[in-house]
């Protein structure tokens, strides 16, 4: 399971190091989209085949399919990590992302999420949990 928040810089190349703990559990290859909330989103391979599936399995016909399909997969670049541990973050993706030199990796369970330093702060303001549970548990979260 993916887990915990590192804060890195980007270098000029556009590139970022990804901890040595992210990258055990990601792989030698994984996959960088747009996610949503503004940030990008990292799977290994196996979850990536899974989410791919799900997108494929809509019916082309419905606009909002086709909507996710060009989002998440038009988008998406197959990351290797260089020996230092750095991957490369497309430009495109970068823009989206809002993404130019502060930048925070927070593993989430199935992927990681890669956020501009400020936009995962201001995602970040848990203060209101309390509603936010029982709204969870409406939906059959327990703790």
């Amino acid at each position: 399971m993916l887990k915990g928040e590192y804060n890195h810089t980007i270098d000029s190349k556009g590139r970022i190091i990804v901890p040595a703990k992210l990258r055990e559990e990601l792989g030698d290859s994984f996959v960088v989209t747009k996610g949503l909330d503004g940030c990008l989103w990292m799977f290994d391979a196996t979850e990536w085949a899974k989410v791919e599936a799900e997108i494929q399995a809509m019916p082309f016909t419905l606009k909002e399919a086709r909507m996710l399909s060009r989002f998440m997969i038009a988008g998406a670049y197959d990351a290797e990590p260089d020996k230092q541990g750095r991957m490369l973050i497309p430009p495109a993706l970068r823009e989206y992302a809002g993404i130019d030199k502060d930048v925070v990796l927070a593993g989430v369970g199935s992927r990681v999420e890669l956020w501009s330093k400020e936009r995962y702060e201001n995602a970040s303001d848990f203060g209101d949990m309390d509603e936010m549970a029982e709204k969870l548990i409406e939906l059959g979260f327990r703790l």
